[in-house]
Order: C-alpha cells, then sequence, then structure tokens
C-alpha cells in the first residue's frame, strides 16, 4: 500500500463522505478545501432510503437520526386550486417496501455528522484555504498544484469540488454548466410560526405553472424549511446571495392563498441558480477521477444531488478496498458502477422539473391522471431510484 494519501478536493458533503468511507477501509487521506472553514449554507436536505442504507455503511446512522425528522407524508398539490394530486405515505409501508425510512435533514447537520465521524479517524488530515489550480499526473502519484504556488501530492485525487469543479475543468474540459432557468429561494421559519394546516411533518409541494413551492420540518421539528422555485431570466451564480422579493412575490402572486401565506411570512431570502451538465460516461483519468456534482450535477427536483454523492463515496471506497490498493483500477471502475444511475437521475429530475411546473393542457393531464395512481403504484414507480443500490454504492438497473 502507498504511503501517501487519497487527496480529495472539497469539503463539502460528498468529499467528507468520501474521506470517511476511505478511512473506514484503512486508507489515508488528505482533503483539501478552498474555503477557509468547512461550511454548508443553510438549507434542507431530503433523505431516501439509498442514502440511508448508504450512512449504515459509514457509520453515521445514530448520528443522523438524532438530527433528522422523518416526514409521514410526501404530498403534492396543485398550487392555483390546492387539490390534493399525489399522496405518498411514509410509514410503515414505505419502510416495508425499501428496507429504510424517508427523513429530511438541516444540510449543515448532515455536513457536521461526517466531518466530526471522519476527524475522529487519525488517517484523515483537513487543510482548508487551499484551491485547487491544476493536477499534474506523476507515474503512481498525482501532484496537486494550488493556487499561491503550493502543492499537494497524493496517491490518486478525488474532484469533489461541486458544480464549478477545477478538477473537472481539467479532466473533461467541457466549459460551465447549464443553466436551466430556473431560479431557487429558500427561507427557514420558526415553527410555531407555521400554521398547524400547513402540514408540519410532511413534506409537501405546491405544483405551479412554472412555479413550486416545498415545505418541510427540519432540526427535530424546530423550524420549517420553505423553498421557492421559478423560472427566471434573470441569474447570478452561486448559492448564497441575497433574492429579490419583489420577483418572487409577483411569481406567486395567482397561487393558493396558503403558497402566498407562506412566501408573505418570510423576511429574508437567499436564492441559488438550479444548473446540471448532460450526463458524461467516464468522469476518471488514470489516478483522478470525480465525485457528486463534480461528476454528474442534477436539477434538484428528483432531492437526489447529495444522496447520489453518499452513493459515489461508498461505492469508491469499496473499489478501492476491493482493488487491494490499485488506485487506477479503482478509479477506472467506479464510473463503470455509477454513470447509468446518475443519468437517470439527471435526466428523470430534469421531467420532474417539467411535471411541476407545468401550465394549460400539461397541468390539466397532471392533475388529472396523478390522482388515479396508488400508493402502491407510487412505490413501484420508486423502487428503481430508492432500491437500486447495494451496500457498496453499486448501481442495480
Amino acid at each position: 500500500m502507498s504511503e501517501l494519501p487519497i487527496v480529495i478536493a472539497g469539503g463539502g458533503i460528498g468529499g467528507f463522505a468520501a474521506a470517511l468511507a476511505l478511512a473506514r477501509k484503512g486508507r489515508a487521506v488528505r482533503l483539501i478545501e478552498q474555503a477557509d472553514d468547512f461550511s454548508e449554507v443553510g438549507a434542507g436536505i431530503q433523505l431516501g432510503p439509498n442514502i440511508m442504507r448508504m450512512f449504515d455503511a459509514l457509520g453515521v446512522t445514530e448520528a443522523i437520526r438524532a438530527a433528522a425528522v422523518y416526514p409521514d407524508m410526501l404530498l403534492m398539490r396543485d398550487g392555483l386550486s390546492g387539490a390534493h394530486l399525489a399522496e405518498i405515505p411514509l410509514g410503515p409501508d414505505f419502510e416495508a417496501a425499501f428496507g429504510r425510512r424517508y427523513g429530511v435533514i438541516f444540510r449543515p447537520d448532515l455536513h457536521n455528522a461526517l466531518i466530526q465521524a471522519a476527524k475522529a479517524s487519525p488517517l484523515v488530515e483537513t487543510t482548508t484555504g487551499v484551491k485547487v489550480a491544476c493536477y499534474v499526473k506523476d507515474g503512481d502519484r498525482v501532484r496537486v498544484e494550488t493556487e499561491g504556488g503550493g502543492e499537494v501530492v497524493g496517491c490518486g485525487l478525488i474532484g469533489a469540488d461541486g458544480l464549478w469543479s477545477a478538477v473537472r475543468a481539467q479532466l473533461v474540459g467541457d466549459g460551465g454548466p447549464r443553466v436551466s432557468g430556473h431560479i431557487a429561494y429558500r427561507a427557514v421559519l420558526p415553527i410555531d410560526q407555521v400554521p398547524p394546516h400547513m402540514g408540519t411533518h410532511r413534506v409537501t409541494l405546491w405544483a405551479g405553472p412554472k412555479t413550486h413551492l416545498v415545505t418541510y420540518p427540519l432540526r427535530r421539528g424546530e423550524i420549517f424549511n420553505i423553498v421557492a422555485v421559478f423560472h427566471s431570466d434573470r441569474y447570478e451564480q452561486g448559492w448564497d446571495v441575497y433574492g429579490d422579493p419583489e420577483e418572487l412575490y409577483d411569481r406567486f402572486g395567482r397561487q393558493h392563498a396558503d403558497v402566498r401565506a407562506m412566501i408573505d411570512r418570510i423576511e429574508s431570502w437567499r436564492m441559488w441558480v438550479l444548473c446540471d451538465r448532460e450526463p458524461i460516461s467516464d468522469w476518471t483519468d488514470g489516478r483522478v477521477t470525480l465525485l457528486g456534482d463534480a461528476a454528474h450535477p442534477t436539477l434538484q427536483y428528483m432531492a437526489q444531488g447529495a444522496n447520489m454523492a453518499v452513493e459515489d463515496a461508498v461505492c469508491l471506497a469499496h473499489l478501492v478496498g476491493a482493488c487491494k490498493g490499485d488506485i487506477a483500477a479503482a478509479f477506472a471502475e467506479y464510473p463503470k458502477r455509477r454513470y447509468l444511475r446518475t443519468a437517470r437521475v439527471q435526466l428523470t429530475s430534469r421531467f420532474y422539473g417539467d411535471v411541476f411546473h407545468a401550465e394549460g393542457a400539461a397541468r390539466e393531464l397532471r392533475n388529472t391522471l396523478l390522482p388515479r395512481r396508488t400508493p402502491e403504484q407510487a412505490y413501484q414507480g420508486m423502487a428503481w431510484l430508492y432500491g437500486g443500490i447495494d451496500d457498496q454504492g453499486g448501481q442495480i438497473i
């Protein structure tokens, strides 16, 4: 086994999941992050049974359970009329179908659980304030050159540096991400400011014309997550930008009273731009590979971005262990195990966006067909996603 660590660029959820997964396989890791600290923007994450299975493999299930909320239902309503379009119970029948519960969690809580578990390992070294400029393949090692003239050397490099990945820019060279033209605004409310009839123990999606609103509880039910999405020609790159409330109110002005009431209660909104990329079949270059949004960024409509990144981490670490230290062989096999599953999530997420934002005849057709689906049929439709993964992060097609 090489004495050099595996270098991970990016200290987000995917990067720390990879660090923890590799350390649990006995591999030394050097994780570098361009920011001055390891922080995540406060927003909610939905946790499907697929990522719950990965938490078991990472040994963080109890930490996640302590911070998560387990809703009793996924509910979709029409944003104009308020009509119930789909109700998917998340109780015993759901758990029996998929072997795990469905949860929601505050993004910083998930991030911190992974950070604490990774840092508890003597095999994980972390450094902040280090930005990747480029990498150089050098035989059985990779030299990561950083802005400012520094260098980090490892036996492999994992680019977990997100949508605007510097590692991807060199490895794939496909330019910037695809801007969807959809803007997401997020905010949270104390739970006592939320009317009980708004469903404080469920995930509710209000589907409107070129808009949708999602709400659900976070932090053991102490706060209420609100995400408003709409089509817009105005956008600014980034996750942590103050939005324009006037545009938000205008887009939702004709919607159901409960939707308007939620939006009216928020005093400060943060926004981000929804982007993805076209799926690619290979994201490895010798001893260099990509993970999470750097490899297969997806729109948020399936709530699977973080789920896919953690699956990646478990799969890659499993292959590193199975290949007995042959980093290049493990990295070459890894996209083959992940490509079709992640591509399906990327493409289906785009389709879900069309369904959520339908108007005119498309909306009427959606509103006619969706209520006919039984919970059992809904579970069957979810089986490829929630049950289509093994305990090593490998896809089951």
